[in-house]
């Protein structure tokens, strides 16, 4: 028998921010202030944009060269440094291909997680990254499951469900969220956490790159629909508790999860393949 309490609420900080698009030295400098900020503040994770140590409408070439840098190096120093987790928005090599990536790395600089975008969104993604393979990745930190998800994932509820039925507490989800879509950060994500009772922290860009202007509005939500912290436009550091306990009795008062009936889901999906 386990007697052992369960775990606490951890603090989370989400880092919107327009960077510096191209300019990893600047993007690291502002990840080392937001992060030192965050620590201050008692956060014991911080999660940062899609691509966010590069930019991400920088042009395809620009991402694979930048890709082959040493990225992490710096920013395991960093969470070494200031004693926080850090989710990192970064490209990731790996031979030919390139993988628009998210980085787990923990409070002691070691990388714990890693996650590639798997639902590639239109021509920006699907001319520079290759899409990955896995569904969902879990990583645990201090008693929490962090489920790791990239902006356009985040809108297939199945992604999500699997996030939560794979146990985790929380959904990071490093966002280039951009103009026309201002809905899915204002409505889609409240959904996702209630549907499934999880807390979803949802941290975008802000400002224009490229020809690409983001709508900001990054929000951290619990698994009542309730917006915990949220910001519109600007640079700005978000803050909240996340608590498992509170992620159990929701998923017990709103049994989702448990009426879901997957046999179904599974049969009708291959009676009717979608064939675009």
């Amino acid at each position: 028998m386990n007697d052992s309490p369960p775990p606490g609420p951890v603090r989370i900080a989400g880092l919107q921010t327009s960077g510096t698009p191209g300019d990893v030295a600047a993007n690291l400098a502002e990840l080392e202030r937001a992060a030192r900020a965050a620590a201050e503040r008692g956060a014991q994770l911080l999660i940062t944009p899609e691509l966010f140590v590069t930019g991400y409408d920088i042009g395809a070439q620009e991402v694979a060269r930048l890709a082959r840098q040493d990225l992490l190096g710096p920013v395991r120093r960093i969470a070494a440094d200031t004693g926080l987790a850090i989710v990192l928005g970064a490209p990731e090599a790996d031979g030919d291909a390139v993988y628009n990536s998210a980085f787990f790395v923990d409070d002691t600089g070691e990388v714990t997680g890693r996650y590639r975008k798997t639902h590639l969104f239109g021509e920006l993604d699907r001319s520079t990254f290759a899409p990955g393979h896995d569904l969902v990745h879990v990583v645990e930190h201090r008693g929490l499951r962090v489920a790791l998800l990239i902006c356009y994932d985040v809108e297939f509820g199945e992604a999500v469900r699997a996030a939560a039925r794979a146990g985790a507490h929380l959904v990071a989800v490093p966002t280039a969220q951009m103009e026309p879509f201002a809905f899915v950060a204002e409505h889609v994500i409240r959904t996702r956490a209630w549907e499934n009772q999880v807390y979803v922290a949802y941290v975008n860009h802000d400002g224009v790159e490229g020809a690409t202007t983001y709508v900001g509005r990054s929000s951290v939500v619990a698994p009542s629909g309730d917006v915990l912290d949220s910001v519109v436009h600007g640079d700005h550091l978000l803050l909240a508790d996340v608590d498992p306990a509170v992620v159990a009795d929701a998923q017990l008062r709103n049994p989702y999860l448990t009426d879901l009936r997957s046999d179904l889901y599974a049969r009708h999906a291959a009676q009717f393949p979608h064939t675009p």
